[in-house]
Order: structure tokens, then sequence, then C-alpha cells
């Protein structure tokens, strides 16, 4: 029958549902019950899917409703109909009292979801994490999953998230793809999206039977949420990825003869790649500023206590600045004097904190890439899209300071993963997972020489030399004073004079690094004497005389010219 009859039925018993009369309510929750039941005897004990389909399309309409969404009525209905099912004895053998669970399951979460909603007005985070629990509790229903990735979308545009409004357009046009693709419409299914981003196969969990035959996309329909994808993509600055997608409208332009339409987006390719080069070049595009905020408190985050995210924050947003703003957040919410932000890195240990008091710890991480990874990340683009691992580093020394000389610094490396990669349809996403690493001193030596050699290796490497940048990391690199720079590890590690506890095999890696490190220096050298200019040769002198100075000492201490 026609699935609209399904609906209307669904939403009017729905209403009775919550109504003061308890034996109206009882009888709405035996009628509903009875939907369900009889649409499973229909589908030859299979599934009721369309009825469980139209029960939560008219929850999500009469969710504005205020009594439905805190109605204890509501849910002591819910509670009838999960009795009926547990104590319906023709059903005992079969997955029906589970299905039916699993629906009630389903609605409560909705209703939950948009009473806190209502909390969380003015905590952005919280808010769309809370639309998202939505959208996923969608998965499986296509139209209901769009309106809540397009809700989403629109809460990240006002926000200025343009990144994470880019995924949920995209998200959603992977939605209608894969739609179209199960129907033979398409030829092409989500796994066109896969180089877009790696998140997309939460769109494989739409489900093959009345699921998606109560909803009627087209091509046209689809092109039109390519379409928004491209735009979106390119606000979002993030112009390598809208060739993915238009290489799936090209063949429907090509196929109905579009030619304005295919000269039109042959052009926006053209300004993409035009862009690409430019940001290349000036290094002036950034996407985006990592930290790990940790939440600490039961009273106060209930749930939330303990849990750790990676928040994406704009552009190049310091720490003061987050922190500040999730000060002022969470001042308002619980009182500003029951509020402290947790400024080091160090673990947390919850029953060393005031328990009267929110916790809110905040560190700047950076993207994370092992050594097999990183050779694969050439550009700065490839350094911060379908990211998931995050990076930093606590220092400390054996006496308990956090810093002293570099024979006793030590420093320990946290790498943290998400449960999803960045950008994403919401600007946080959840810590799933955390390794240490603990370096000694000679490591944290051998650590900070390839970061400094493969600093000045990028910087002589590209097209245009900052020339600024490359003379203070020179200035900084061949700097021969007693306590600082690489010649302090050389001192300290590498002569022989000294005890070397560090063992020959790292003494060995260090020389090593060592050895790149004065190529880097004299190539640097020789593209500044190449590019500066008169006013600046005695400076230029200075820097020569000092790396002749540092080779000198440095030859002596590992036994060999260099």
């Amino acid at each position: 029958g026609r699935v609209t009859l399904c609906e209307d039925l669904c939403c009017e018993v729905l209403k009775c549902c919550v109504s003061k009369l308890s034996h109206l309510r009882a009888e709405a929750s035996s009628l509903l019950y009875l939907l369900m039941r009889n649409n499973y005897e229909f589908s030859k004990r299979k599934t009721f899917l369309r009825t469980h389909l139209q029960i939560i399309i008219a929850v999500s309409q009469l969710i504005s409703d205020v009594a439905l969404t805190g109605s204890s009525r509501f849910q002591e209905s819910l509670s009838i109909i999960n009795n009926f099912a547990n104590s319906d004895k023709a059903m005992k053998s079969t997955a029906f009292p589970s299905e039916v669970k699993g629906l009630t399951k389903r609605i409560r979460t909705v209703l939950m979801a948009t009473a806190q909603m209502k909390e969380h007005e003015k905590d952005p985070e919280m808010l769309l994490d809370l639309q998202y629990s939505l959208a996923r509790s969608y998965a499986s229903t296509p139209e209901l999953r769009r309106t809540w990735l397009d809700s989403m979308a629109r809460a990240h545009l006002k926000n200025g998230d343009l990144s994470e409004a880019a995924m949920c357009y995209v998200h959603v046009g992977a939605l209608v793809t894969e739609y179209l693709h199960r129907k033979k419409l398409f030829p092409s299914g989500l796994m066109a999206f896969k180089k877009v981003t790696f998140n997309i196969e939460e769109e494989a969990a739409m489900k093959e039977d009345t699921g998606i035959q109560d909803v009627y996309y087209t091509e046209e329909v689809l092109l039109e949420h390519l379409e928004v994808c491209v735009e979106a993509l390119w606000k979002a600055e993030r112009y390598e990825l809208i060739t993915h997608i238009a290489k799936l409208i090209i063949p429907i332009y090509e196929k109905r003869n579009e030619y304005e339409k295919l000269s039109r987006l042959y052009d926006t390719l053209h300004r993409a790649y035009i862009k690409i080069m430019e940001v290349i070049q000036s290094g002036r595009r950034l996407l985006g500023t990592y930290f790990r905020v940790g939440f600490y408190g039961q009273a106060f985050f209930e749930e939330e206590d303990g849990r750790e995210y990676i928040y994406k924050e704009p552009k190049l947003t310091g720490l003061s600045e987050i922190s500040q703003r999730l000060l002022t957040l969470y001042g308002e919410k619980f009182g500003q004097e029951n509020v402290r932000i947790i400024q080091d890195s160090n673990k947390v240990n919850p029953k060393e904190l005031d328990s009267r008091l929110a916790h809110i710890q905040v560190t700047f991480v950076k993207p994370y890439f092992d050594e097999k990874e990183a050779p694969e990340k050439k550009t700065d683009f490839e350094k911060c899209h379908n990211i998931s691992r995050f990076v930093f580093e606590t220092p400390y020394t054996m006496s308990g300071k956090k810093h002293g000389g570099v024979e006793e610094q030590c420093k320990r490396r946290t790498v943290l993963t998400t449960a999803h990669t960045f950008p994403y349809v919401k600007k946080r996403i959840e810590v799933v997972g955390e390794k240490q690493v603990e370096l000694k001193p000679v490591d944290v030596a051998i650590d900070e020489m390839k970061a400094r050699t493969a600093e000045l290796a990028k910087l002589c490497s590209s097209q245009e030399v900052d020339m600024i940048q490359l003379q203070l990391k020179l200035q900084g690199c061949v700097s021969v004073q007693v306590n600082a720079g690489p010649m302090a590890y050389a001192r300290a590690f590498l002569d022989d004079s000294k005890p070397n506890p560090s063992g020959s095999k790292k003494a060995k890696e260090l020389k090593d690094i060592f050895r790149r490190f004065v190529e880097a220096c004299s190539m640097a050298l020789d593209i500044n004497e190449r590019l500066i200019k008169e006013d600046q040769l005695e400076y230029h002198e200075g820097l020569k005389s000092n790396f002749k100075e540092m080779v000198k000492e440095l030859s002596d201490i590992i036994h060999e010219q260099l």
C-alpha cells in the first residue's frame, strides 16, 4: 500500500501515546504494537521495517512538540510496547522482541538528544555532537539522515567551520550516490568518495529493503547535491578534492550534452588548480590547528567526565585563545568560579583534582606521521587531510624538574588516535587510543638534530626561498654557544673524553645525523650568499665564520674531517 497512509496513521497514534488519559495511552500503545506485529507477519517474519521507519519519521515530525520530548507519559507508552513484545508467546523464538527493543531504544535516543539540544544551545561542539548522534541513529534511513546532515552543515556555516560544512555535504552526496548505485541507476557507489574522506564508509549503513524503497532520489537530485559539494569545498579552500567530485558530475553532463555546464565546471577545475599552485608557493593556506581537550569533574560533565577529544580550531588559533573560549563557555554554564583550565600536558590523575570544580585540560597537538607515512605526505594539504593521529611532547628530567641540561633532558612523546579522520562532519572527535614513548637524553638529541636538518633541507628546496626564515634557522644552527644549539649535543654525547652512557649504536646514529646536518648548513649558506644584498654581506660573513668554527670543533670531537 501507499507509504503515506502508514506514516499518517503512525503520526496520529503517537499523538495518543502522550494523552493524559491512561486508557487512551494503553490503547494507542496496543495499536502501535499490532501495527509492528502485523508488518512482521506480512513480511513472513523477516522484519517490520516499514512500520519501524514510519514511526521514527513520525517521531521526528512531532519532536518540536514539547509534550513529546519531555513527556514521562510517552516513555511509559514505550515501556508498554516493550512489555507486549517480551510477553508475546507466539513471538518468543523470533527476532521480533529484540527488534521492538531496538526501535524503542532509537526513539529514546532521539528524544534525549532533542531535549539536550535545548540545554546546549550555546555550546557549538556539544550541539553538533547531539545532532550527529541523531544522524547516526538514522544511518539506515537516507531521507532522515540527510535531513540531520543538512542541519549540521547549516550550523557549521553559521559558526564559520567551512571544512566541516563541506564534509556534511560530501556525506549527503555519497548517501544519494550509494542509493542510486544500489538501484542500478548510477555506475559508482560511495567508494567513489573514499579519496575525499576515509569516513565515507558510514554511509554504507543504508538498509536494502523498504528503507530505501520509501525514498525517491533521482540523477537530478544527485547533481544538485554534487554541485553543492563543489561549492562547499571551494569555500573551505580544499581545492584538491574538487576534482574527485567533478569526475562524478562530468559523465552526467556529457550524456546530457550540457556543454555550457561542462565549460563552467572545467573552468572551476582550472581555477582550483591555479589556487593549489598559489597556496603551495605562498604557504598561506591554513587549514586548522589542533588541540587535545580533556574534561574532568563528574558533577559537572556527567558522561563526558574523563573523556578526551581532539578539537580542530580555525586557522592559527592559539592555546590561550581556545582556553579562554572554553573557560567562558563552561564558566557561563557552571559559574566562572567553578571552572579551571589545566595548563600542563602531563597525564591527569582525577583523584588529585578538587571534585568541587570542573577541570578542562587543553594541549596543543600536531598531526603525527610515522617514518613510513611521512615520505608519502609531500604537500601541506596531505599533512592535514584524512588525519587521525596527533602528537605532543612533555619535557622532564629524572630529578623531577621540567627542564635541565642536555645530558639530563628527557621527553615523553604521546601519540593520540581519534575515532575518525579530520576533517569530519563535526569539529571535535573523541580520542580512542594513546601510545607513549619515553625519549632518553641521547634520543632527544637525535630527535632535535633530525628536525633541524629536515627544516633546513625543506627551506633550501622550496621554489621561493624564504630568506628571513632561512637566516633565522641558520643563526640557530651555527651558534657555538656553550650551552645551546647543536654543539651542546655533540659535546654531551659524541666527545669520547667523557663517559658515554648512550652506547655506540646511538652515538653512531647521532654522528650520521651531524654529517647530514653539516651538509644542510653548507647548502643553506651557499643559497644565502647567492641571494643576499650588499648590506647583508657582513652578517653573512659572521654566519660563515661561526659555521667554520662549528665544523672545526665537530671534526675534533668525532675525529674525522667534515
